[in-house]
């Protein structure tokens, strides 16, 4: 299972635990997925591409003279999430859901759409209920960002040659002598090219975090965000729907507290640096299968994350001190 369908999965135990719990709905499915930025324009997420937030996506199904009719309609999270909820058990295989529009906010210009639209895949059938997640969908950007490699650009048709001519047949001209050039002095060395910090292996305590100096390394997500909003349902159940992440990592000497300090840190960690040993959804993963565990899974979790976080040994802190 890769980290796209742990992430769709987690989503599904989410909802499910939350549905149950709270008001013992039965008889109904659940489709969630992801919307990433298709910077490059490639068609594909690559290592380019990051999670939208603000994005609509609608699934469409056809009805019984086979038209195309919408049946839901949702807007991704911060974390470029998105859950749908279907009343009833509904056959969804002709179904298609696609990305159709944006809001302003959190699109950062990858907002037009582009992709094509993804069909949902069922993963489980359990007590009237039913799960279904659909691969990764895109939205693009006007144009290619410029740090995109060359071979991502679309190339343009190169001017084909007359047939009634072949290629072998062309004549070609004589190339005039080269002129002498002068004498230049030897070139200076260029100065070493500083590294990405993304592609930089670097993981950072909590405490480093939090340091002033530091606050421009909070780039996907920021400190007022919402606990609930960035870790799911099952975390704003357990510290509440008003908890910031800056207030979570403060918390000490409890292990639900602690796991949130460490799991908030492992997750800034993970879009800092793309050498961490967790990715962002990996670390979403492990934090909602903790909160749905015992407390020993929870402070096993904490300490993992820990671990992850002081750099098990081979990893610095990368920070310089922000501008």
């Amino acid at each position: 299972m890769d980290w796209s369908q742990k992430l769709h999965f987690t989503a599904f135990l989410i909802v499910a635990a939350a549905a149950t719990f709270i008001r013992g709905i039965h008889g109904y499915a659940m489709v969630s997925g992801t919307v990433f930025c298709d910077q490059c324009k490639d068609g594909q997420v690559s290592l380019f591409d990051y999670p939208l937030n603000g994005i609509n996506v609608a699934m469409a199904c056809p009805d019984n003279n086979g038209q195309m009719t919408t049946w839901g309609e949702e807007t991704t999270n911060w974390l470029g999430n998105f859950v749908m909820k279907l009343d009833g058990t509904p056959d969804l295989s002709g179904c298609v859901a696609q990305v159709t529009s944006s809001s302003e906010q959190g699109t950062r210009g990858c907002g037009t759409g582009g992709g094509t639209g993804k069909s949902p895949r069922l993963m489980f059938r359990m007590f009237d209920m039913e799960m279904y997640t659909i691969d990764p969908l895109i939205s693009q950007p006007a144009e290619p960002m410029s740090f995109c490699p060359k071979s991502s650009y679309p190339q343009p048709h190169p001017n084909p040659v007359s047939p009634a001519t072949p290629p072998s047949k062309l004549p070609v001209p004589p190339f005039p002598p080269a002129p002498s050039l002068p004498h230049l002095p030897p070139l200076l060395p260029l100065p070493p090219m500083a590294p990405i910090p993304y592609l930089e292996a670097s993981a950072c305590p909590h405490q480093s975090w939090m340091m002033p100096e530091y606050r421009c390394y909070w780039k996907v997500i920021n400190p007022d965000s919402k606990v609930g909003v960035v870790f799911g349902l099952l975390a704003a159940r357990k510290y509440g729907n008003d908890i910031t992440l800056w207030e979570g990592m403060k918390g000490r000497g409890e292990p639900y507290k602690t796991l949130l300090r460490e799991g908030t840190t492992a997750l800034l960690n993970s879009y800092n640096s793309v050498q961490f040993p967790y990715h962002p959804l990996g670390v979403i993963l492990h934090m909602n299968l903790a909160l749905m565990g015992s407390t020993q899974q929870v402070l096993h979790t904490a300490l993992a994350f820990l671990r992850a976080n002081s750099g098990n040994g081979r990893f610095t802190c990368k920070f310089n001190p922000c501008k």
